[in-house]
């Protein structure tokens, strides 16, 4: 099994670049092929993703749903602390699995990776 990481650090709205990045992360998880152990850190304006309420795939959304799927396969997700701080949404309820994470467990995601990917 491979461990893969994608860091995102795109916003979530504005440029397909999130859309992507989940997109892959989607048909990572999807594929029969080979497991693999995905991890998902957001930084930068990327953490907004994590806040929940977002409009759903039938209004012309869909960033969360793939985010709670993409849980519900057990891909961990972290929001940068740092990046959430500067953006006052440190202390926000975020979706229900997505959690906070820091620059130490990021670079131990990045030693533990067989892959890295960034957006």
């Amino acid at each position: 099994m491979q461990s893969i990481l994608i860091i995102v650090h795109a916003p979530p709205y504005g440029n397909e670049r999130m859309l992507s990045a989940l997109r892959l992360a989607t048909a990572l998880t999807g594929q029969e092929s080979e497991r693999v152990d995905l991890r998902l850190f957001f930084m930068s304006d990327a953490v907004t993703v994590g806040l929940p309420g977002q409009a759903s795939a039938e209004s012309g959304g869909g960033l969360q749903q793939m985010l709670e799927a993409l849980l519900e396969r057990g891909v961990e997700i972290r929001l940068c602390r740092t990046c959430a701080l500067a953006r006052g949404i440190a202390e926000t309820p975020l979706i229900a699995g997505v959690e906070i994470g820091t620059l130490p467990e990021l670079a131990q995601w990045t030693i533990d990776a067989d892959k890295v990917i960034s957006f």
